[in-house]
Order: C-alpha cells, then sequence, then structure tokens
C-alpha cells in the first residue's frame, strides 16, 4: 500500500522540521514538502499534490481559513488544522473546522519542540484518519508498528460495568451522541436543525482541551437550542445540548428524577479522553431504554462498544450511514458488533431526534 503523502504548511520553520522529521519516522507517512505559506505551498504542490495537508492558521501573505475555504472550492483535500492552543486560536480554528478541515493538533506557544515529539500517537492518528477522510467540494463563500503507543484502555477504567437491570421505560428522554472525524460539521447540521423542545443532549466530540468552550459557543450562536460545554453537575433538560469538555470524560447520572452529568479525570479510554465508550456507558447505567444513543462518522472504535450496552438495554441505537460520513469507522465498528438498530442518512438523524421514537417503533416503521 502507497505511503500517504503529507504537505506541511507552517509560517514556523522549527515546526516544519519538527513536524517533518516526526511525520517521515511513522511507517506508511511521506512529508513530500512544506512551505511557510499557501502561495508558495500551492506552487510547490501542483508538482506533486498531497493526500493530506498539514496547516497552520496565522501564516504571511495568506491565512489559513482563507486558503481552506479555496482549497475545498477548487481541490478538496484533507486538511489537519495545526493550531496554537489559546482561546482565540480556538475560536478561529472552529471556523477552520467549519470551513472543511478534518482535525485538530494543538501546539502549545511553549516548549513546541518537546509537545510535538510526545505526540507520535496524537499525529499518527490524525493522520491516518485525514488520509481516509472523504472531503467534498465546498460551495462558493497500511496499519503501522508500535511506535510509542499507549496502551488501548476500556470503559472499565473509567466507570465499571452494571449487572443491574435497565431501568422502566419513561416519558424522560435522553439523547447520546458520540462522534470524531468530520463530526464538528455533522454536529452542527444536526444541533441547527432541532427545536428548542428537544429532548436533552449529551455529546462527545473528539477534541482538545480549550477547543470544546469554543466549538459550544459557535453551535449555541446558530442554534435555537442551548450548546454549551458541560461542567460539573450540569442538568440534562430539554433544549440543552451538553459538549463533554476536551481532555476530561463525560458521564451521564441519573439524580432522582433528574439527569445530570459527571466531568472526571482518568485515563485515555480506546485512546481518547472523552471517551464515547465512557458516555454511551454512563448513558446506558442511568437511563437504558430512555436514551436513544447515535454514533457518527469518526476513525477508530471508541463508542462500538459502549453503544452495544446502550443497545442491550432495550435502547434505540443508530449510526450514522457510510455514504454521509467523512470516515465510516466507528460506525462501522458499532454495526459488525450488532450494537444498533439501523443506519440513517446523517439528514435522517434530525428528524429522529425530534421524533424521539422508541426501539419498537423504529423497527416497524
Amino acid at each position: 500500500m502507497a505511503d500517504t503523502k503529507v504537505f506541511i504548511v507552517d509560517d514556523s520553520a522549527v515546526v516544519r522540521q519538527v513536524l517533518t522529521g516526526l511525520l517521515d519516522s511513522l511507517p506508511g507517512i511521506k512529508v513530500i514538502g512544506s512551505a511557510p505559506d499557501p502561495i508558495f505551498a500551492l506552487a510547490r504542490m501542483e508538482k506533486e499534490w498531497p493526500d493530506v495537508i498539514v496547516l497552520d492558521i496565522e501564516m504571511p501573505r495568506m491565512d489559513g481559513i482563507t486558503f481552506l475555504r479555496k482549497l475545498m472550492q477548487e481541490h478538496p483535500t484533507p486538511v489537519v488544522i495545526c493550531s496554537t492552543l489559546t482561546a482565540k486560536g480556538a475560536e478561529v480554528t472552529m471556523q477552520a473546522m467549519s470551513a472543511g478541515a478534518v482535525d485538530i493538533i494543538t501546539k502549545p506557544t511553549v516548549n513546541l519542540k518537546g509537545f510535538l515529539q510526545d505526540s507520535k500517537t496524537l499525529l499518527a492518528d490524525a493522520i491516518k484518519a485525514a488520509a481516509h477522510a472523504r472531503v467534498k467540494k465546498m460551495p462558493t463563500a497500511p496499519d503501522k508498528p508500535h511506535l510509542g503507543i499507549q496502551p488501548k484502555l476500556t470503559a472499565d477504567s473509567v466507570i465499571a460495568p452494571s449487572t443491574l437491570t435497565a431501568m422502566a421505560e419513561t416519558t424522560d428522554r435522553v439523547v447520546a451522541i458520540g462522534t470524531s472525524t468530520g463530526g464538528t460539521q455533522a454536529l452542527e447540521y444536526i444541533l441547527t436543525r432541532l427545536p428548542r423542545t428537544t429532548p436533552g443532549i449529551v455529546v462527545v466530540q473528539h477534541m482538545p482541551e480549550a477547543f470544546t468552550a469554543a466549538f459550544a459557543q459557535r453551535l449555541n450562536s446558530l442554534s435555537q437550542i442551548t450548546v454549551k460545554e458541560a461542567e460539573q453537575d450540569d442538568r440534562v433538560i430539554p433544549g440543552l445540548a451538553l459538549i463533554a469538555p476536551g481532555g476530561r470524560h463525560m458521564l451521564l447520572r441519573r439524580s432522582g428524577a433528574q439527569y445530570r452529568v459527571e466531568i472526571k479525570d482518568g485515563p485515555l479510554v480506546t485512546r481518547h479522553r472523552p471517551s464515547v465508550d465512557v458516555l454511551f456507558r454512563s448513558t446506558a447505567q442511568a437511563a437504558g431504554k430512555n436514551a436513544l444513543g447515535i454514533i457518527m462518522t469518526g476513525m477508530g472504535d471508541d463508542g462500538a462498544r459502549g453503544l452495544k450496552e446502550l443497545h442491550d438495554t432495550g435502547a434505540l441505537t443508530v449510526a450514522q450511514d457510510e455514504a454521509s460520513c467523512v470516515v465510516y469507522g466507528m460506525p462501522k465498528e458499532a454495526v459488525k458488533l450488532g450494537a444498533t438498530d439501523g443506519e440513517l442518512p446523517l439528514s435522517a438523524i434530525p428528524d429522529l431526534i425530534i421524533q424521539s421514537p422508541n426501539r419498537s417503533k423504529f423497527l416497524k416503521g
């Protein structure tokens, strides 16, 4: 299988040098060039077009967002954003994600070289996911050897399995959504189409720290429902979507007649924090058949086992279909595991959430 060809666009010579060395050390990845700004990049990429572009935001002559929009209109190519970890950078990066970027690598303002050298797993996963992404034209306006990759933990490391029988079905519904690569655009599509009467929603979107707050704020500004980054003990209520904070797990808990979220630290689960498996397992325990579980576009298998546990309580569980996914990885693994009652295109998911049918009605319908 041919190597994934990567081109790096960053005005920092240090970043270009370090990223080139790290990516070239990963089997199956080949850096074919780099440039300090998009103008130079376009000229060099015409000679050999890459499979994936690693792109900075703030650069001379042409900023990364302008370049990304131009790219997605004229030559759609998977793009991984490599952006400074600041509140301002997070807001701008969210604009880049909405413009078609498929993933984010954060770079700190200090100890940049050390951070990048410690991020082989992050880099490998981001490039691999981007290489599999199916990017679409935007309207105008092989497996690699082990390289210091950490053990892949399950949800057991954060929340113990339950042997309790699922709670009785009630009219108090909750929707749990898990997604990764391509999920920022997919979530924007869904949440901006929901009315204020929508059941309470809890979401895990794989995203670094400091970006989830900006992401939630952006969605909140576009949606009828309220969208916010989740905080400890936030209530899950109709008309509200809670986004798990980057770098921390989110669990659903039941307190009397109310659903609340617990935000906690813990190890990476299926190499992610927050983890979809953790959210889905806790939803199975707290809500059972009163939940609707949805797994969407993303690389890997995070969420598949947790969704199976939710499915086995009698909850309705659905996967986004392959045709509408940017990366059909997480939904595919859930379907293979028998964790879903069916697959739906992205366009049908808002209506599913609004109707909030139970499993028997969905299967009949």
